[in-house]
């Protein structure tokens, strides 16, 4: 039976599989085929390649043993000829067992999705059954609370609360009605029988709150008898009156209860007043030795069952008194009261010296302060737990220690520097308040009875309070900036002393100089500040130690101001009445620790613009109008001295003043608006009229310094001018039989003047700087090339004489370029070589030269009519050739 050729696309083989495994074939002998199942293929082992390699080795074992039997040759020819039909029978059974699997898969996926349709929407119609329950329970529950609520539609409050409320009122009426039986029955007991013995009773029995209720219902018996008897309602004594005794610990014998001195009284023997009145006083005594017994044990629980029982007497006032004067601190420090304060007269004598630093806080100030912060720390913890109101509790102590202890000290501490000095009241007064402050922030920052907690708003308000109370009668008005005027007028006219009487002096030996014609009120100012400092030194309300510091910075000794206080005239130096950088800082560190001093104190007070400007003017005053315009003032009285030279060199070491004059000036201006006028930005029209007064203060002083450098120019031109009318004419114009030689070149004249500017250059350069300096060297250089350009006018020069020109000539411009003139200036220097070199050069060069003048390649500013004067002083000038030069001019 021939095999059936097989189909690539395996068509053939899958509409025939049946038909192939019915039919006979000649493989009888082929292994039974496998039987697969859907557990076959849903293993996590199963792979498709070692699936179909299994159906392969299957058929091909079964081949291989079916021709196991037949000879060689049989074999030979069947290895050479490949047969398909086992695999192919192999993969149709494969492939028909694989559709039958996949037929009854898909049957089951059918199922299956079906049963979970039907459970999706089962679960779905559970779901809308539980919500409409929900809905049904909450429905309920606004019902029941509506219920709960009143259906009336009331806003006020639940059924509940009105029960509740309604049992409260209830019982507030009872409570009263008991109350009122009560005091009835003790009104019936003290009126009928002047007795009290009920009310005693729970006194003695009932506890902290049984006395409560006890001062409550007498107090209450004292209205009725003030009802019922208005005549002695003038003679009421007030409650909580009777705190003498109790509060300075001198308690009466309570030994006896209050009723048994009242028992056995019959009616009308005591009025009912008095009795109730007398178990008030008997009452609150009680308190207050109980109070004091458990405070000296530290009960604080007894403590404050006291302090709530005594608050209905005078608001508390008895116990919070007895509290605060038996309490060790005061006990104390009264004793203490009249300690002296540190003996150290070293710290005395540097709180008073302006040139030193403070040396802080004053000791015994200090170690109180020190003590009342540990106290008032630890008592706050005592207080806290003893009093239930107690923030009033603490007021009141803090009251105490700052009104009396603390200022008791601080007073102490002031007088004593204000008997010092006046530096040292003010220093005293600064790090006292410092001190102080900072032991308020302390206690701020502690919390006292809120501690850990910073300190409650009322605590901290009662410190703030308390610390501007200690310091109010020092900032009252204008005093304390008085007090800082003073001090740093005292200091200023002290360290100014000598200079003030050397220019007073000078006034007096140049009566026709510049100081005669000074204002009438700075004339009086210095002729009188000799006399009136010796008198304040003298005086004897001006304390030791300041007196002595005072004599240092003026430079005088005790025997010198013992000398002076006899004699008229007291010995001064030139150096006494110069500018000192020194003295100005040190009058620039007074005031600025004076200016420091009162901001720290002020704290930002709108009164800082006001007291900034009674400082500047201060300032103005002192440096600026006695120091710096006294010297510029002498500066320029010796100015005009020598402005117009006759027979000697003008004296120009004034010019040497200028530099620390205008040092002063800057440090002054410097201070003025680094310091002053910020702190007045806050008001504005002060603001506006200390930089006006400061404005025309410095404009004035610049004034100053111009006329002194003017008058300066004028007489160095005065001078020159005398030097060059010394010239010889024969200078230029030598006999022909004269050698010159190279050094001789330079005429006597020239090497004068030379010198005399040099040294003036020198002093300007040492003495300004800047645009001043620039100024007034280009001012005095125009001024001398003017006088030097008429100079070579006067002189006729001959051809030898025109070296000794050309000489000078150079000198006078290699001295003015050395000036560092601006560059605007070197034409000026150009034109004088070009009136050189026209003595110099003969007739024919001398015409070419002048060609160029005049034209667009000419010197600025400069026509060849300006040099014909120059040329008609040559000794050639009758020439033909010069002539001819002359006539082209």
């Amino acid at each position: 039976m021939a095999a059936r050729p097989f189909s690539p696309d395996g068509g053939s083989v899958l509409s025939h599989k049946s038909a192939s495994f019915s039919r006979p074939n000649t493989f009888q002998a082929s292994p039974r085929p496998q039987v697969y199942t859907l557990d076959t293929f849903s293993s996590k082992d199963f792979i498709v390649k070692d699936f179909i390699e299994s159906l392969s080795d299957t058929a091909v074992g079964a081949r291989r043993s079916a021709l196991s039997g037949t000879n060689a040759a049989a074999q030979q020819v069947a290895s050479k000829a490949f047969d398909p039909k086992p695999l192919i029978r192999t993969f149709e059974h494969a492939l028909s067992r694989l559709k039958t699997l996949s037929e009854d898969l898909e049957t089951r996926e059918n199922e299956l999705s079906g049963s979970v349709r039907k459970a999706e929407g089962q679960h779905n119609a559970n779901i809308k059954s539980r919500e409409k329950e929900l809905e049904r329970a909450i429905d309920s529950f606004h019902r029941l609370e509506r219920t709960l609520d009143g259906d009336s539609g009331e806003a006020d409050g639940s059924a509940a609360m009105r029960i509740g409320e309604r049992l409260e009122e209830l019982d507030r009426q009872r409570q009263r009605a008991q109350d009122a039986k009560f005091i009835l029955q003790c009104w019936i007991e003290v009126s009928e029988r002047g007795d009290l013995s009920t009310l005693d009773d729970v006194r003695r029995t009932a506890g902290g709150d049984g006395k409560v209720r006890c001062a409550h219902i007498a107090r209450q018996l004292l209205k009725i008898c003030q009802r019922l008897d208005p005549a002695t309602n003038g003679k009421a004594h007030t409650n909580g009156a009777h705190l003498g005794n109790g509060v300075n610990g001198d308690h009466e014998d309570d030994t006896d209860s209050p009723s048994s001195s009242l028992r056995g009284r019959k009616q009308g023997d005591q009025p009912p007043r008095e009795i109730i009145e007398k178990f008030l006083e008997m009452l609150e005594k009680d308190l207050l030795k109980s109070f004091d017994e458990f405070y000296r044990r530290q009960n604080f629980d007894g403590m404050r069952e006291c302090a709530v029982a005594l608050r209905d007497f005078s608001d508390g006032s008895s116990v919070i008194s007895l509290f605060v004067n038996q309490h060790q601190f005061f006990i104390d420090r009264a004793q203490l009261v009249t300690e002296d304060l540190a003996t150290d007269t070293n710290g005395w004598d540097r709180i008073a010296d302006p040139d030193t630093e403070p040396p802080g806080v004053e000791p015994s100030l200090q170690s109180l302060i020190d003590e009342v912060k540990v106290v008032v720390q630890e008592e706050s913890f005592i207080i806290k737990r003893a009093f239930p109101y107690h923030e009033e509790v603490l007021a009141r102590f803090l009251q105490r220690i700052f009104q009396q202890s603390i200022q008791q000290k601080l007073e102490m501490v002031l007088d004593k520097a204000d008997s010092v000095s006046s530096l040292a009241f003010l220093r005293s007064l600064q790090s006292s308040r410092s001190y102080i402050a900072a032991l308020v922030e302390d206690l701020k920052a502690h919390g006292l009875t809120e501690h850990p907690e910073p300190a409650s708003s009322v605590t901290a308000a009662v410190l703030d309070q308390q610390l501007d109370e200690l310091f109010v009668p020092y900032f009252t008005g204008s005093s304390y900036i008085e007090r800082e005027k003073r001090n740093l007028s005292e200091l200023f006219e002290g360290l100014l002393f000598k200079f003030t009487i050397y220019h007073s002096r000078r006034r007096k030996m140049q009566p026709s100089s510049y100081l005669g014609q000074l204002a009438a009120r700075g004339n009086e100012y210095i002729s009188n500040a000799r006399e009136t400092y010796i008198k304040r030194l003298d005086s004897a309300n001006l304390p030791p130690r300041q007196r002595a510091i005072l004599l240092r910075i003026s430079g005088l000794h005790d025997k010198e101001s013992a000398g002076a206080a006899g004699q008229k005239e007291i010995d001064v130096t030139d150096e006494d009445g110069q500018l000192s950088l020194p003295f100005t800082k040190r009058m620039l560190k007074w005031l600025a620790e004076g200016v420091g001093r009162g901001l720290e104190l002020a704290g930002g007070s709108n009164e800082t613009p006001k007291e900034v400007r009674e400082l500047l003017h201060l300032l103005i005053a002192n440096m600026g109008e006695i120091y710096l315009e006294t010297a510029l003032d002498a500066a320029n009285d010796a100015a005009a001295a020598v402005e117009n030279p006759k027979s000697t060199e003008p004296d120009l070491g004034y010019v040497a003043d200028l530099r620390p004059a205008i040092s002063v000036l800057h440090l002054m201006l410097t201070t003025i608006q680094m310091l002053l006028l910020p702190l007045a930005a806050s008001n504005l029209t002060i603001c506006r009229d200390l930089e006006k007064h400061t404005n025309s203060f410095v404009e004035r002083m610049e004034t100053k310094v111009d006329n002194v450098l003017q008058r300066t120019i004028d007489s160095t031109l005065a001078w020159s001018a005398r030097l060059l009318s010394a010239q010889r004419k024969t200078d230029f114009r030598p006999r022909d039989d004269t050698t010159l030689q190279l050094d001789q070149l330079q005429t006597q004249t020239c090497q004068a003047l030379s010198t005399f500017l040099s040294r003036l250059h020198s002093r300007t350069a040492s003495a300004l700087s800047g645009r001043v300096l620039s100024s007034f060297n280009l001012e005095l250089a125009i001024a001398l090339r003017a006088l030097l350009l008429q100079h070579f006018k006067s002189f006729t020069v001959s051809l030898t004489g025109a070296l000794v020109v050309s000489k000078d000539i150079t000198k006078y411009i290699e001295l003015l370029r050395s000036w560092e003139l601006p560059g605007s200036f070197d034409p000026s220097l150009e034109v004088m070589t070009e009136i050189a070199n026209l003595f110099v050069i003969g007739p024919e060069a001398l015409r070419d030269r002048l060609r160029g003048f005049g034209g667009a390649g000419g010197l600025q500013g400069v026509e060849k009519g300006d040099l014909r004067p120059y040329v008609l002083k040559r000794e050639d000038a009758g020439s033909v050739g010069v002539l001819a030069v002359l006539n082209a001019l």
